[in-house]
């Protein structure tokens, strides 16, 4: 009788398991152009920029000296709280020798200026490149 009972409900779970693979994400973007869902904000932007020679994330340095920059500009924005979700995540590209390019969203023109400031401010910057663009509403 136990045999019966535990037969029926691991049967019952691989049911429910197998049920549960062929739902379909809510929200997704496949390769091909098809959307089972609606594109994040910068899906369009992203995809014209890799055909283009924006710099991006992936122009990073590696450097040591670089890479703290990079962090320090970081820091400065998180720590503002006055900053909006779309400053703090804007993108933060520092190359070799402390160039520094700022590019994304942001909410106002009051944001892409303290950006740009907290950039210069942090120690071996030697130039920045303000591309931040104000979000429209």
């Amino acid at each position: 009788m136990k045999l019966r009972i535990t037969i029926g409900v691991l049967l019952g779970s691989m049911g429910l398991l197998v049920a549960g693979c062929d739902r379909k994400p809510a929200t997704t973007s496949t390769g091909s152009g098809t959307t089972l869902g609606p594109k994040a904000d910068n899906t369009d932007r992203n995809k014209a920029n890799r055909e283009t020679e924006t710099k991006s994330p992936m122009d990073q340095s590696n450097s040591s000296a670089d890479i703290k920059i990079t962090a320090d500009i970081r820091k400065a924005i998180l720590d503002d709280k006055a900053m909006s979700t779309n400053a703090q995540n804007c993108k933060i590209i520092t190359e070799k020798g402390g160039a520094v390019t700022l590019r994304g969203p942001v909410d106002s023109q009051a944001e892409r200026d303290s950006i740009e400031a907290k950039a210069k401010a942090v120690a071996g910057v030697t130039s920045v490149v303000n591309q931040l663009e104000i979000k429209q509403k």
